[in-house]
């Protein structure tokens, strides 16, 4: 039977024993992240008819490897999600092996295709293309994992990584036919190529987020 939410008793689990540790991570991959993760990863099982209980458990864990190094992170949270003997109580062998394949699946930059069509939602959730987050967010993990950089430093790098990963020819792809990410990923591909529109962007969260810190 498909239904609309989540397991309450789930729900419960997860807002008390899981979200909690994304404070301990940096600003672009905190609470604020993995609950907009969830958020539209629950919308995308209106597309796909996917289970609810399983996406919504997917996106919870997907990020918990960033304990480690980011590398690996996708590998190591998989192995937290498997190894989790609570989550026996609401999935089977099966399922549990499905949900942790789709979180070492969910990184923009694998090299090859989600395994499952739950490996592709939180893949695509995970991708919040939406212009003005994805500068936030690059900006966000700059000031995390470089804090020896000043601003001009900061542009570079940031300027480096959207033109590798969300350029014409950069590295991400989308796997879900019909979400929203296509329309947003065509607006960044449009500011990325305006050079002078893309560093009034940059400077002004720049200065939001050095403000903030």
């Amino acid at each position: 039977m498909i239904t609309n939410t989540p397991s309450l008793d789930l729900v419960e689990f997860v807002e008390t024993q899981i979200l909690p540790k994304y404070a301990e991570f940096d600003r672009a991959h905190n609470m604020e992240h993995v609950t907009r993760v969830i958020r539209s990863s629950l919308d995308l099982v209106k597309i796909t008819g996917a289970d609810i209980n399983m996406v919504y458990t997917i996106a919870a864990y997907h990020d918990l490897g960033m304990s480690g190094h980011r590398a690996d992170h996708h590998i190591r949270g998989g192995k937290i999600l498997e190894r989790d003997a609570r989550l026996k109580k609401w999935f089977s062998p099966e399922q549990i092996k499905i949900m942790k394949e789709a979180v070492e699946d969910h990184r923009a930059s694998a090299s090859r295709a989600p395994r499952s069509i739950y490996g592709k939602i939180v893949a695509e959730a995970d991708r919040d293309i939406e212009p003005q987050v994805v500068i936030r967010r690059t900006i966000q993990f700059g000031f995390g994992h470089y804090p020896e950089l000043d601003k001009e430093g900061h542009w570079k790098r940031f300027l480096e990584h959207m033109n590798n990963k969300y350029s014409k020819d950069g590295y991400l792809k989308l796997w879900i036919p019909g979400s929203p990410n296509a329309k947003k990923l065509s607006e960044l591909r449009n500011l990325i190529e305006q050079p002078v529109e893309l560093r009034k962007a940059f400077d002004q969260i720049f200065a939001e987020e050095t403000a903030n810190s």
